[in-house]
């Protein structure tokens, strides 16, 4: 039998789960990212130097290379991307073209929220900082400014104060694909990430997990995925159902899904919706945690085969299970030791590294300035926690003297 041939878009962090497990699955891998040095391309049969944003290119590369299938995981923008390419070659995808644009822009998404009554905190748009001054009358202080159609922190701040608004607005408006920002009030209350999966139109909740997150300046990079969550399982139930009802308001039916909800003493409020694998290695912990290979479902998902619904049936692999994301001092990196020895630790069950020696590391901004992830389970989230814990002291990032490389 010929290989199954699968463009995937990106080889970043967020996408080394899902190219490990399609090259191990017998994949034919053609891997896109414009980072020569994408860590995902030691999992890659054929590695092209384009960016996962590039349409035209890599609707000729996916052409060129005759592929099954294209997915884009743990990326928003190149989910519409792949639908796009795959409806123009006439190859399966999970998503219609028109589905995928409305699960990569925050403000569509929020539309059709508002007209299907999903719960979500109050929001505006505005095209200049004047409009965002009105609107941020209104909505009342603290307020998040975020650009509509990026992730990764770009574009995104937190305003506790008039006098930050400003700055806050002029660079979501400059990185805004649209030209838009959204401003929207800050609700307090538990992050959490609702991972799911979905086929002939059941939505099948997998893992809900508790995000902590950095403080400003990197405001909204996550530090750890922990499940299960600590709330109180009515608290639960309801974020659940919020997840579920954001689905069907973008009308997906099929393919993966990744939703960040705010559990406030309201209720549950949805930030957003990812019709994709969550980049933070969700997927991974999935399978560590309960059994059910996410990686797998989705690549399933991009080829158009079927998918058997007791590979959707979670099974009781531990009590508790985290991923927890190394953070490294800023500056050329010279080497990384500990990794043999954390790897070695009870219950861990991943120590990736993204970077190689010569990168330079930046002070901790965005979700790209994470220098690796560790994933480990345990019989509880306590013991999850403490083993990622542990296993995070033994990773030593030596930084070179920038001076003597000059």
């Amino acid at each position: 039998m010929s290989r199954r041939r699968v463009l995937v878009l990106g080889a970043g962090p967020a996408q080394l789960g899902l190219l490990a497990a399609a090259r191990t699955s017998g994949c034919f891998v053609i891997a896109a990212d414009r980072d020569p040095g994408a860590p995902g391309f030691r999992f890659a049969d054929r590695r092209a130097i384009v960016s996962a944003e590039d349409e035209p290119a890599l609707g000729q590369l996916a052409e060129a290379e005759e592929v099954d299938g294209v997915i884009a995981p743990g990326i928003d923008w190149p989910v519409a991307i792949a639908a796009r390419i795959t409806a123009r070659l006439g190859l399966p995808h999970p998503l219609a073209p028109e589905t995928a644009v409305l699960a990569t822009s925050k403000l569509e998404q929020r539309e059709h929220f508002r007209e299907a009554g999903v719960p979500q905190v109050a929001w505006e748009t505005c095209r200049t900082v004047e409009e965002a001054r009105d609107a941020a009358g209104r909505l009342g202080y603290p307020l998040v400014v975020k650009a509509p159609d990026r992730q990764g922190q770009r574009g995104l701040g937190l305003v506790r104060e008039p006098d930050d608004l400003d700055g806050a607005a002029e660079e979501a408006l400059r990185v805004s694909r649209s030209s838009l920002a959204i401003l929207e009030q800050y609700a307090p209350g538990r992050e959490l990430t609702v991972n799911a999966f979905s086929f002939r139109g059941r939505f099948v909740p997998l893992t809900l997990t508790d995000r902590e997150v950095a403080d400003p300046p990197a405001f909204g990079v996550a530090l750890a995925h922990v499940w299960p969550s600590s709330l109180e399982p009515a608290a639960i139930g309801a974020a659940v159902d919020a997840a579920r009802a954001a689905a069907a308001a973008l009308g997906i039916e099929d393919g993966p899904t990744y939703t960040q909800i705010l559990a406030t003493p309201e209720g549950p409020r949805v930030v957003e919706l990812a019709a994709r694998l969550g980049g933070g290695h969700d997927a991974d912990l999935c399978r560590a945690a309960l059994g059910v290979d996410l990686n797998g479902l989705a690549l399933a998902s991009a080829f158009g085969e079927e998918i058997d619904e007791a590979a959707l049936v979670p099974r009781a692999l531990a009590g508790g299970a985290c991923v927890r994301f190394l953070v490294a001092p800023p500056g050329p990196l010279a080497e990384v030791r500990g990794v043999d020895e954390a790897e070695e630790l009870d219950g861990i069950e991943l120590v990736l590294v993204y970077r190689e020696p010569g990168y330079i590391l930046t002070p901790l901004r965005r979700g790209s300035d994470r220098a690796g992830a560790i994933l480990a389970v345990g019989d509880s989230r306590s013991e999850a926690l403490a083993r990622a814990a542990a296993a995070s002291e033994l990773v030593r990032f030596e930084i070179a003297d920038a001076e003597a490389l000059v």
